[in-house]
């Protein structure tokens, strides 16, 4: 999914002079410090007090594969990438989507899915680009959403919400007249309002990563062998399945 140009910007200024942990004191510890946001179904969210969701799943996956512990930390996705600047966890995995200018402020992983921007509406309502001129959308602030749909010529008033199921929720709620949001997220919304939203076209398409402070190459190096692993022994294809039915992983 995820963020806006002043955000990189204050990343930036925010960059600690302090070292994050290297892989060998992650490995001594034995316990590795996650952090996602808690309030995106489904790869990552809070069911009471459990955090659960395909991103969370996967990374205990590839936890188990390192052999360390999880520690989680849940964070408003405005401030994920501010906090690993500041050392306060390890690596992020929240659907952010891989951009240059996010590139400069932190280090991605390789992709653990690929997805798009996608149009939900009522019955009747807006579902492509073009269908966007004039008319109201809600999407969460700080994210490539609403980056890309500020672009869609034409496009009316665009509402942001600090939570995308605040976003979804005003959609619903008859406030605008379009969401725009992760394809695999708008499917489960349709799924779930059972015939009240219609899923359209995609705005763009994005690689989603997980993110290290910049620099922090030995951990990176070994979250992408375990995530390899994962994509060839099964797990995360199994893991897939069970929250979309196929497998998400990028093809190219």
């Amino acid at each position: 999914m995820k963020k806006t140009v002043l955000t990189i910007a204050a990343l930036t200024l925010l960059a600690t002079t302090a070292q994050a942990r290297t892989w060998d004191e992650i490995k001594q510890s034995g316990t590795i410090k996650i952090a996602t946001e808690g309030a995106f179904p489904p790869f990552n969210i809070l069911e009471g007090k459990k955090l659960t969701g395909f991103e969370v799943e996967l990374a205990e996956n590839l936890a188990k594969e390192l052999g360390l512990k999880v520690q989680w930390v849940t964070q408003p996705f405005d401030n994920l990438l501010i906090g690993l600047q500041q050392n306060r966890y390890d690596f992020v995995i929240a659907s952010h989507g891989i951009t240059p200018q996010r590139a400069k402020a932190v280090d991605f992983s390789n992709p653990h899915y690929c997805t798009g921007g996608a149009i939900v509406a009522k019955p009747g309502g807006p579902l492509t680009a073009a269908d966007l001129a004039g008319k109201s959308v809600a999407v969460q602030v700080g994210t490539t959403y609403l980056e890309n749909v500020r672009k869609v010529s034409g496009v009316g008033d665009v509402k942001t919400f600090p939570k995308d199921t605040d976003a979804q929720a005003a959609l619903m709620a008859g406030r605008v007249d379009a969401w725009v949001g992760d394809k695999f997220t708008g499917l489960d919304l349709v799924k779930a309002q059972k015939g009240k939203v219609k899923a359209g076209a995609l705005l763009f398409n994005e690689r989603i990563a997980m993110a290290v402070k910049k620099g922090n190459s030995s951990l990176l190096k070994e979250l992408n062998s375990a995530l390899d692993k994962s994509l060839n022994n099964g797990s995360y294809a199994k893991i897939s399945s069970k929250y979309f039915g196929e497998d998400v992983r990028c093809r190219n």
